[in-house]
């Protein structure tokens, strides 16, 4: 690759759109879900899955489920919701945020992923 391609893609990536939005992991054997936000849904799978494959996911239950039930095979990624958030404050990202969060657990029964 050259400078010139190389100075574009990195510019090209650093222009890129987030998606942010809220996410679920399900547990297929046990049924189990949790929820949590994401300032970049595109990205937490794999974010996710790495912390669950060294085993030591910061959510005990989570990371227990995967070495419990096979691993990666066991559990899903789902996106729940994006936000369309460019017109909106970072306070109102916040409250958004929030709410769905909380809407989502109650709909689904879920438990929080993080926090």
């Amino acid at each position: 690759m050259d400078k010139q391609s190389r100075r574009d893609a990195i510019r090209d990536f650093k222009e890129r759109k987030v998606t942010r939005g809220v996410f679920a992991v399900r547990c297929a054997p046990t049924g189990q879900v949790w929820v949590a936000v994401s300032r970049n849904l595109d990205a937490q799978q794999n974010s996710l899955w790495s912390g669950l494959r060294h085993g030591g996911y910061i959510n005990k239950d989570v990371q227990a489920a995967w070495n419990a039930n096979g691993g990666e095979g066991s559990l899903s990624y789902e996106v729940l919701e994006v936000f369309d958030d460019e017109a909106m404050s970072a306070i109102g990202r916040g409250d958004l945020a929030k709410a769905r969060l909380a809407h989502w657990r109650e709909a689904l029964g879920a438990r929080k992923l993080v926090g």
